[in-house]
């Protein structure tokens, strides 16, 4: 039995029925590297089976404290019901991009079940008109709650999952478990009894390791050796949010990725995503008339995971405020100015600590957290105090050679997030492979109309692109168009083209964005049940 830590903890207590905390991992597959070229859903089904068993983050339940004294445990129950947790849908024809962004969207809306381990995952057939992608592809949607595991963790269980060679047969794992015996009331509550009576003394320590640092970066503050964000705009994003959701995503090429990043010096993979993301939402905003005078400001988590807490799941990270620099028109000084800010926001949380919001988060009050967080969304309090993010990047880098899951090929890897009041829109920066993902998760009645904010992430990258690489010379032209051709020589030709396309760089992106526009809140709300 392990109870959780406060920062896990404050997962669940700022989950409500609008705000689910669960996070997400969407892969595509293709068959043509399984034996026989076929893969069916009994053989996932054993193979994920066989491999979770001895992850912990999969085999354990929650416990709760009773009247929430104090924070709750994981009870491990030594195994768990494969045919409950994974499941097998399929999309009706024609099968292409919208529908799965549609489908995805839709099962990320749902609560997880508290009474079972905390993660679910679909098996999702019917990919046959994603352009770009071979016809019979699968896809793999993965649900796990953010109390158990953050983006890190749950990178390390996505490799459990899978084998480095298409030919690997997955073997019965003999993990021998000692379920853990379901603790009685007079326990959990003498043990939250304990916990209390030793909270002050850990405050004391904490703050004695802290406190001189809050002081050295405050004399910094008053100097101007240091910087906050400063205020942060209000945009359609920071308010209540529903119990709907919206998903779509861009693949961009990881080498323009890591090109554009050279032609700055200085800049890091990171810089060139933030920037990417601040030009998408100046473009989103500008066409509905919305976009403020001040750089929006997004929140980035950062891993401080250590090595030797490599592993251990739930969640080991800091936050950072980094301005995205909505409000510089031109897509290279962007991101210089992007360089510039994340400089100074390492330097500022490097200064207070990178691990001080996980120490003190261990003091977040059980009892109050819970309900505070459903009165707020109630209330619609977010909508009456500043706002503290416009959105959330986070950065979950992948590996950079294949992965196979039962002998089928994984082609490409996106991922989403949770949505919350107050800060409605949350993407997802990963790589895979030479494949560079940027995915958006939003509320649907915040962002009605998905498919343009992906139109408006292509074209930010591609003003980037040129403004920083330019037009490529002649012979590297033509040298890529021979690659190219060789490379379409090598994979069976599709039998019809898909209307809808993959979220690839060939598909082009208009010179200048247009929205549908959007004549009213009710005009979009029939708009997006449609």
């Amino acid at each position: 039995m392990q109870q959780l830590s406060g920062l896990d903890a404050s997962f669940l207590y700022l989950e409500t029925p609008n705000s689910p905390m669960h996070i997400s991992g969407l892969y595509i597959y293709t068959q043509e590297t399984a034996p026989k070229g076929k893969v069916r859903f009994k053989q996932i089904l054993e193979g994920t089976a066989n491999r979770v068993k001895g992850i912990p983050s999969l085999t354990r339940r929650l416990k709760e404290v009773p009247l929430g004294l104090d924070h709750p445990y994981w009870i491990d129950e030594g195994d768990f019901d494969p045919e409950f947790h994974i499941r097998h849908v399929a999309l009706p024809a024609p099968g292409d991009w919208r529908q799965l962004c549609i489908l995805i969207s839709r099962i990320h809306a749902r609560s997880l079940d508290r009474s079972r381990p905390l993660w679910e995952m679909y098996v999702i057939e019917g990919l046959d008109n994603v352009q770009g992608y071979p016809k019979g592809c699968f896809a793999l949607f993965t649900k796990m709650h953010h109390a158990a595991v953050d983006g890190a963790s749950g990178m390390e269980i996505t490799a459990a999952i899978h084998d480095l060679e298409a030919d690997t047969k997955v073997k019965p794992k003999s993990v021998i478990t000692r379920p853990d015996r379901d603790p009685s009331t007079l326990r959990l509550l003498t043990r939250a009894q304990v916990n209390g009576m030793r909270q002050p003394l850990r405050f004391i320590s904490v703050a004695r390791n802290t406190v001189p640092g809050f002081a050295k970066v405050f004399m910094q503050l008053r100097r101007g050796d240091l910087q906050r964000v400063g205020t942060v705009p209000r945009v359609r994003f920071n308010g209540t949010v529903s119990a709907y959701r919206v998903f779509n995503a861009v693949s961009l090429p990881l080498e323009d990725i890591k090109a554009i990043k050279n032609a700055v010096p200085g800049a890091t993979v990171n810089d060139v995503a933030l920037t990417i993301v601040g030009g998408a939402m100046r473009k989103y905003l500008e066409a509905h008339n919305e976009l403020p005078d001040q750089s929006l400001v997004a929140m980035a988590p950062v891993n401080v995971r250590d090595t030797k807490e490599k592993g251990t799941g739930g969640n080991i990270v800091s936050t950072m405020a980094v301005k995205i620099r909505s409000d510089v028109a031109e897509a290279r000084d962007r991101l210089i100015a992007v360089h510039e800010g994340t400089q100074t926001a390492k330097e500022y949380s490097n200064a207070v600590g990178a691990k001080t919001m996980t120490d003190y988060s261990q003091f977040i009050p059980s009892t109050l957290t819970a309900q505070a967080a459903r009165l707020a969304s109630r209330w619609g309090l977010v909508n009456q105090i500043n706002p503290i993010y416009n959105c959330v990047i986070t950065n979950v880098p992948g590996p950079q050679v294949p992965l196979y899951n039962t002998g089928a090929r994984m082609l490409s890897s996106f991922g989403t997030g949770p949505v919350a009041d107050g800060v409605g829109l949350f993407h997802v920066i990963s790589s895979y492979c030479g494949e560079f993902s940027i995915s958006a998760t939003s509320c649907r009645e915040m962002m009605p109309d998905p498919g343009f904010y992906r139109e408006c992430l292509m074209a930010s990258f591609k003003d980037l692109k040129s403004a920083t690489l330019g037009a490529a010379p002649a012979s590297r032209r033509k040298a890529s168009a021979v690659k190219t051709k060789a490379k379409a020589k090598t994979k069976p030709k599709a039998k019809a083209k898909a209307k809808t396309s993959r979220p690839k760089t060939a598909a082009k992106a208009p010179a200048k964005v247009k929205p549908k526009r959007v004549a009213n809140a009710a005009t979009a709300r029939k708009r997006a049940q449609a």
